[in-house]
């Protein structure tokens, strides 16, 4: 009894330090995400108000508004979204719903996206700048930047759907089947519905992805700080003008512009990421 006893302690003893590394982590992580939006936001936020939003931008500091810039990322996140969502969503319907489990193809299509998701973004930017800019002739364009993000976020998009797709209960597709319904209209009707949270989750951190992207973008679209006529234009994103941003602190004013710049992107990137748990669970509300 007496050692049973002191087992109990010892495990008991484990379990409090494992538990006290967990929230030290947990604690440390919120702490630096705390810190970095505190840091940006106080020193950027004073500078933000509709005149530096809504007008344009000049290197000759005539003026210095981010407007282009953010209609750029907005045509580049529409764009590269259009292109790689179809593709992810209709990839992971193969994979989980036509796909024979554990056959060749379906290896080689999965390695394939993990190996995808691991190159690092620079490697994008340099074939995006040699095929879709040199070799398609799109030019430094939206469309070649557009083309190089959709490749980058789609494993992204693959995989988050297809885990969506096979959390739907089995019980689902055989009620389906056995009330005469074909594969199409099953997945169509029954599956997307269901899988709709999960789905709707990649699209919109995948947003995100394309937003945060810098070094794909510079390297395919440009720096051209003026509103895009086409999707042939030249365009400078929010983070790229980041970036030329930091490369120019001279004075003060280009450190408050940086700054604001980054807080706005800050602002977007928390926005979506609320918009993500918010239409997560209204989709769940309405399936369920």
């Amino acid at each position: 009894m007496a050692l049973q006893g002191t087992n109990t302690q010892k495990q008991q003893m484990k379990d409090k330090i494992s538990l006290v590394l967990i929230w030290s982590a947990a604690s440390i992580t919120v702490g630096f995400l705390l810190w970095v939006v505190w840091y940006i936001l106080s020193n950027g936020l004073s500078h933000v108000d509709w005149t530096f939003i809504s007008s344009n931008y000049t290197t000759i500091g005539q003026e210095s508004g981010i407007w282009p810039m953010i209609v750029s990322t907005l045509y580049m996140v529409a764009a590269s979204i259009g292109v790689a969502a179809p593709l992810g969503i209709m990839t992971a319907i193969y994979l989980t719903e036509y796909a024979k489990v554990g056959s060749r193809l379906v290896k080689v299509i999965r390695f394939c996206t993990e190996s995808l998701a691991g190159i690092p973004s620079i490697i994008y930017g340099l074939f995006g700048m040699t095929f879709f800019v040199v070799v398609m002739g799109f030019g430094y364009s939206i469309l070649s930047g557009a083309l190089t993000l959709s490749i980058l976020i789609l494993p992204v998009i693959i995989r988050t759907t297809e885990e969506a797709l096979m959390a739907v209960p089995q019980t689902y597709r055989e009620g389906s089947y056995g009330l005469g319904a074909s594969k199409i209209y099953t997945i169509w009707r029954l599956i997307l519905p269901s899988a709709m949270p999960g789905i709707v989750t990649s699209i919109i951190l995948s947003v995100g992805r394309v937003i945060g992207e810098s070094a794909p973008v510079f390297m395919t679209a440009g720096m051209v700080a003026r509103i895009p006529e086409s999707m042939f234009d030249s365009g400078r994103t929010l983070t790229v003008h980041l970036y030329k941003l930091t490369q120019e602190l001279y004075t003060i004013h280009e450190w408050n512009q940086a700054y604001a710049t980054a807080t706005i992107l800050i602002i977007i990137v928390l926005v979506i990421n609320l918009l993500t748990k918010l239409i997560a669970s209204r989709f769940n509300t309405a399936t369920y």
